[in-house]
């Protein structure tokens, strides 16, 4: 009789981005970032509705809204300390924690 072991899976960190950038290299690496969130989004969006056409796309839109908010947020921000000749440290650390699976969704 085989016995099934049941391994648990940790929660993982992944150290992204680590280091001081200039304003403008800040602006590049975090918009390069929120811009591959954005179209994440808008596939995944396309692809929902692609197998169902009464799909509700406004949580996709609301989070593409959001996040374009961050966009104007971060330059407002960027743009100050680039003013005061400011770097800026960035600790990108991505928790990656498992949960269980909802069949519903896919």
């Amino acid at each position: 009789m085989e016995t099934k072991k049941s391994s648990k899976i940790e929660t993982k960190q992944v150290q992204l981005i680590d280091g001081e950038f200039t304003p403008t290299q800040a602006f590049d690496i975090l918009n390069s970032l929120i811009d591959q969130k954005i179209n994440y989004h808008k596939i995944e969006n396309l692809q929902l509705w692609e197998k169902n056409h009464d799909n509700d796309p406004q949580p996709f839109i609301d989070r593409i809204q959001q996040l374009e908010e961050e966009k104007k947020a971060i330059d407002v921000y960027l743009s100050k300390l680039k003013k005061e000749g400011k770097l800026l440290k960035i600790d990108g650390i991505l928790k990656l924690t498992p949960t269980n699976l909802d069949t519903d969704s896919f």
